[in-house]
């Protein structure tokens, strides 16, 4: 059983739990636009903004609950219906995750499930290193994931390093920093003292690999339920 299967595991013991896994309960997800995720930022190199990835959000009882994606599309069922899906592909993974946080969300046991907007991710970047040291002993920093105002924000006081899966970026300096692939991965884990890596590695099942020996700190809404459910640390001031 993988990391992702386990949190569904424990997501359907509650939903048993709680009584509502066999109600008729309606659970959407669609795709959001660039300003409907997350307004009009100064940075313009977000993924979602380059047609990379999108927010896909579902709305349980009234709670949003949102995780990014590169496949997306629309999904209405149960919640038993979500938790049967197979877990073989990001569409059904993403419909999945974000279900999961619309769920926390609404029964109050996650926050910030909804991506922050305009000045919030310059604001997060700000506060990102302050965070670290105050809770890590970490020289060496890998970031798991391309975000552009962190990596930009810690290069200029940490060593870092960064991968992304995107061919577009890799080999590329981005805000300073050199993107390497996933065939650096192994390494750049070995290398750091703490891995800062994007909750997006849930719903894209790679999380597995970032859940070694070295701390993790996951950031980003993606991430916010399965945090939640599995203890695990993350850091999203801004979301809402």
């Amino acid at each position: 059983m993988n990391t992702l299967e386990t949190v569904r595991e424990k997501a359907l013991n509650l939903w048993e739990k709680d009584g509502i896994l066999d109600e008729r309960i309606t659970v959407t997800a669609g795709p959001l636009t660039v300003k409907e995720a997350i307004g009009t930022p100064e940075e313009t190199d977000f993924p979602i903004q380059q047609g990379k990835e999108k927010l896909m959000e579902a709305v349980f009882r009234g709670a949003r609950g949102q995780a990014f994606t590169d496949h997306y599309g629309n999904f209405t069922g149960t919640l038993a219906e979500v938790a049967a899906l197979p877990l073989e592909d990001n569409f059904n993974r993403a419909v999945f995750v974000s279900t999961l946080n619309a769920v926390c969300r609404s029964q109050g046991k996650a926050c910030g499930t909804v991506h922050c907007r305009n000045t919030g991710p310059k604001d997060c970047s700000g506060e990102i290193f302050d965070h670290i040291r105050q809770h890590y002993d970490a020289g060496r920093i890998t970031i798991i994931g391309f975000q552009p105002a962190l990596a930009e924000a810690l290069n200029s006081r940490a060593e870092i390093r960064l991968i992304d899966l995107d061919p577009d970026n890799v080999g590329q300096v981005k805000r300073g920093v050199l993107v390497e692939g996933g065939d650096a991965t192994q390494d750049a884990v070995e290398w750091c003292d703490l891995l800062l890596v994007t909750g997006t590695t849930l719903a894209n099942s790679t999380i597995d690999r970032f859940l070694t020996d070295k701390p993790v700190l996951f950031y980003g809404t993606t991430i916010s339920g399965g945090a939640a459910l599995m203890g695990w640390e993350r850091f999203c001031p801004q979301s809402t």
